[in-house]
């Protein structure tokens, strides 16, 4: 994790993660760029192995499809916050790092941004 600052002075929190060394076709990572993101994870999010992958793949498929269809609706949805489609292929195993990452930045996402990405609420 490291802390950088942009033209505009702006504190963001890059989180970057490499899996599957074995083989390069197999690495993964996933990079955050968002205020605060390092924090909130640290005060908010429960220890690693409390959901299931399992559960966190499913969360995610659910969280990315909707995040793509706002994407491309730019006159429905606010293009500030959905400014690039995820690339996340549902029958790829990313591993569990990979998808606990991306499930709790769709949380945070939600509570910081008053959305609503499923008919559920997101919880922690």
């Amino acid at each position: 994790m490291t802390q950088k600052k942009d033209v505009n002075q702006k504190v963001s929190d890059t989180i970057r993660f490499t899996l599957g060394a074995t083989n390069e076709d197999s690495e993964y990572e996933i990079i955050i760029f968002e205020p605060g993101f390092s924090a909130w994870m640290q005060g908010y999010a429960r220890p690693r192995d409390y959901y299931s992958q399992s559960f966190l793949e499913g969360k995610n498929r659910i969280y990315v499809t909707e995040w793509n269809l706002r994407c491309i609706e730019p006159s429905r949805y606010n293009p500030d916050l959905y400014q690039q489609q995820i690339n996340y292929r549902f029958n790829v195993d990313y591993g569990y790092e990979i998808n606990y990452q991306l499930y709790y930045y769709f949380v945070f996402f939600q509570q910081k941004y008053k959305q609503q990405l499923a008919p559920f609420p997101a919880r922690i």
